[in-house]
């Protein structure tokens, strides 16, 4: 980990005042003078390994930051009264009297002063290594910004005020899951202790699983025991099957199994301290009466979850009392029961995924559900909770959701959550701000309390030098473009254009220039903005056609790249540079994506024979750099097509169904209308007949087609052709959609040369 001397000289406004404040108080208590220290860090007789390690890093970090190398010694061999008394020494129990380190809430600290001791402490398994922490953090200005770079002021004179804090997170599970706080020395440091941190032991370990989430088929393996028992699975449509599907959880010989399965796996692992039971990441529950019957009852399909769930609890607890068992509020078992409650050992985690997080989830915005973890609270007295902090999306792509990260954390601790699943970009080191999200979220997790932006300033000033204050106005350009909207921002959200037009782009755009230059003669800082640039040039990227043609035709400034094609070429080169792995979930930084971002670039055809001669006004052409693709590389991928007037154009094979490639209209970007829609597409197929494609006009604000068109083969075959999708008022929130029949062998597939829209007179 890189160490920052040049922190000496430029720091946060907010840590150099903290380091004033403290120098000014009276009574102060020097610990080491001119690099010199009569102090002995102290362990009780027996200290147990994190306090081993807590007075270590103590140790440690005093050294790196003033010079002097205070000793540790055993509470016996300690003489005089200069000392810091690290976890549970005789002495520092007896200086706190009636406070009990083993009464204090999970991962309690205790950071005191008595005269000339120092007493850091804290609840037995890792509160007296987060007191270092604290004392580190709070005291000498140490921080622990991401795995390649730690903040250690030199401080020859280190002195201290008054020490007297008491403090216990209110979460006792806290997982910011990212790829940067995978680093376990990272997530220690910062205080999280969630499964993926992998925390050791001698630094207090972490809450681990036995199995992890969406665990029905990894517990009953449909290859193994589906041909002899189709009845355990999903009665869907009149047949037992498992493709899709969950388990049957009326059946009791099912129930039976199960329970054998997961003491088994819980024999194999003694030290799990949770395993979950919970449903595949996927619909598909079973339709059979006894099923049907208890979902009717219990008001939602929560309660038979939770039945079965309870009865695999109560055999756990037998042979493992102190395990929980979690399962899923998740999707269709989001909404609580009327009368199942889960047992003691069981812990209910409630997942927000259909949330905008744009707005907080107490929010009118996301009542549903507000309402949902209010009733769940009432009748759970230990909530986790999974929420969603990126844009799974593309993980790279601007999401301003920075300013409902502490009320949601508040939020989920006023409701008898005590672990939190923050999942954020954790498929790549390559996110929007991404080391900043995973320290800022670290923070909140610890003391919600704290002032998100000033946290902010913190770390952008820390990491980034003398850019941070540039950094700090793109953000706040960045979310103020959505405050007080009801967009709902989504976890997979596809565009930007409905809360960053072209004014706000060039604005925020200015100010990572400024950035840029505030940092142009410090190479490694200049290094991490320009890392950090390539949210906002692939935002540049994704909409250059979009963005141009409206300074175009509005005659405002355009602040993009002049030449597209040089930035892609840009862009890709330092993806591979930086390392960037995944661009969004499940999909790699491949050489499919790197032909799709290629693809954005290239200038787009000649107009349409509808709009030639069309003011710029009344028609909009969404060619494939325009259009959204789902899937890549699945669902559809990019082609060379000499027929096409784009020549290249976006392919589907016929063997699905799904609506993988669109034109999203955002509110109003088409005004004063109504506006007519064409495809232009066409299809390879060796059936004679029959449906060749499909294609609508879909209004999601009310969840309806407002048109449907099924092209049939003998239409698609021969050539490109237009399909009219008639006229509609499309000011508001409006998607296009174009996708296959799902007839493998029968039709090959569809090929999608563009999508335009001429304004009807």
């Amino acid at each position: 980990m890189r160490r920052l001397a040049w922190f000496a000289l430029f720091s946060s406004a907010l840590l150099m005042g903290q380091f004033e404040s403290v120098a000014a108080a009276d009574n102060n208590l020097t610990l080491v003078d001119q690099g010199r220290s009569d102090y002995t860090i102290v362990l009780p007789e027996k200290p147990t390994p994190v306090e081993k390690t807590a007075a270590s890093e103590l140790q440690t970090y005093l050294e790196k930051a003033t010079g002097a190398r205070l000793p540790i010694a055993s509470e016996k061999e300690a003489a005089g009264e200069k000392k810091i008394l690290v976890g549970a020494t005789v002495k520092g129990q007896k200086l706190l009297g009636d406070l009990k380190l083993d009464q204090l809430d999970y991962d309690g600290i205790v950071l005191k002063r008595f005269g000339d001791r120092i007493v850091l402490a804290g609840h037995p398994q890792r509160g007296t290594l987060y007191a270092v922490y604290t004392f580190l953090e709070e005291q000498l200005g140490v921080r622990w910004w991401a795995p390649d770079c730690e903040m250690v002021p030199n401080r020859a004179t280190f002195s201290i005020g008054q020490l007297d804090k008491v403090h216990a997170p209110k979460l006792r599970i806290r997982e910011p899951y990212t790829r940067v706080m995978h680093d376990k020395m990272l997530a220690v440091r910062n205080k999280c202790n969630g499964s993926s941190n992998r925390i050791p032991a001698e630094f207090g370990g972490h809450q681990r699983f036995c199995m992890f989430v969406h665990t029905f088929y990894p517990l009953l393996p449909p290859k193994e025991y589906f041909k002899d028992h189709p009845e355990w699975y999903s009665l869907i449509d009149g047949k037992r099957q498992h493709e899709r599907g969950q388990l049957c959880l009326t059946n009791k010989a099912m129930r039976k199994e199960l329970i054998k399965n997961v003491l088994k796996r819980l024999r194999k692992d003694p030290t799990a301290a949770l395993i979950s039971i919970s449903q595949n990441d996927w619909y598909g529950r079973c339709q059979c009466e006894k099923c049907k019957a208890i979902e009717e009852a219990e008001g939602s399909p929560a309660g038979l979850l939770l039945d079965c769930v309870n009865e695999v609890a109560r055999e756990v607890e037998k042979e493992f009392p102190d395990v929980l068992v979690e399962t899923l509020a998740y999707r269709y078992t989001r909404k609580p029961p009327k009368t199942v409650r889960p047992r003691g050992n069981v812990v209910v985690r409630l997942c927000s995924i259909e949330c905008s997080f744009a707005q907080p989830l107490e929010s009118d915005v996301n009542a549903e559900f507000g309402d949902d973890i209010r009733e769940w609270a009432k009748i759970s007295p230990q909530l986790y909770i999974w929420d969603y902090v990126t844009n799974f999306s593309n993980y790279l792509l601007p999401h301003p959701n920075l300013r409902v990260l502490a009320p949601n954390i508040r939020f989920f601790e006023n409701h008898n959550v005590i672990g939190l699943f923050e999942e954020g970009d954790c498929a790549t080191n390559m996110g929007e701000f991404v080391r900043m999200r995973a320290w800022l979220l670290a923070h909140l997790m610890w003391d919600s309390s704290q002032d998100t932006f000033a946290l902010v300033e913190e770390f952008l000033n820390g990491y980034y030098g003398p850019a941070g204050p540039h950094l700090k106005e793109y953000l706040t350009i960045m979310n103020d473009s959505i405050e007080g909207s009801d967009y709902h921002l989504d976890c997979f959200n596809q565009t930007t254009k409905a809360f960053l037009d072209l004014d706000t782009i060039n604005r925020a755009t200015r100010a990572f220039d400024r950035a840029e230059k505030a940092v142009a003669d410090q190479p490694e800082l200049a290094t991490r903005v320009d890392r950090t640039r390539m949210s906002l040039d692939l935002l540049w990227i994704r909409r250059w056609h979009e963005l141009h043609d409206k300074a175009d035709r509005t005659g405002k400034p355009f602040l993009g790249p002049e030449n597209p094609e040089a930035l892609v070429e840009s862009y890709i080169a330092r993806a591979r540079k930086y390392g960037i792995n995944h661009w969004r979930t499940g999909q790699t930084f491949d050489d499919l994506y790197v032909s799709r971002l290629r693809s954005l670039a290239q200038k787009p055809a000649a107009p349409p024979k509808a709009c030639v001669g069309l003011p710029k006004n009344e028609w909009v052409d969404f060619g494939p750099a325009r259009l959204e693709i789902h899937h890549l590389g699945t669902w559809a991928k990019l082609a060379e097509d000499p027929q096409a007037a784009s020549k290249t154009v976006i392919f589907m094979p016929g063997d699905h169904k799904e609506g993988a490639v669109n034109a999203f209209l955002e509110p109003g970007e088409l005004t004063g209308g109504p506006w007519r829609c064409f495809v232009v597409a066409r299809a390879e197929a060796t059936a004679q007949e029959g449906p060749a494609m499909s294609m609508g006009v879909y209004d999601p604000i009310n969840e309806k087609n407002l048109a449907v068109r099924s092209v049939s083969v003998e239409e698609a075959t021969g050539g490109y052709k237009t399909y009219d999708l008639g006229a509609h008022d499309l000011s508001q929130k409006t998607n296009v959609w174009v996708a296959p029949p799902k007839r493998k062998g029968e039709v090959d597939g569809v090929y999608i040369d563009r999508i335009f829209f001429v304004k009807e007179k």
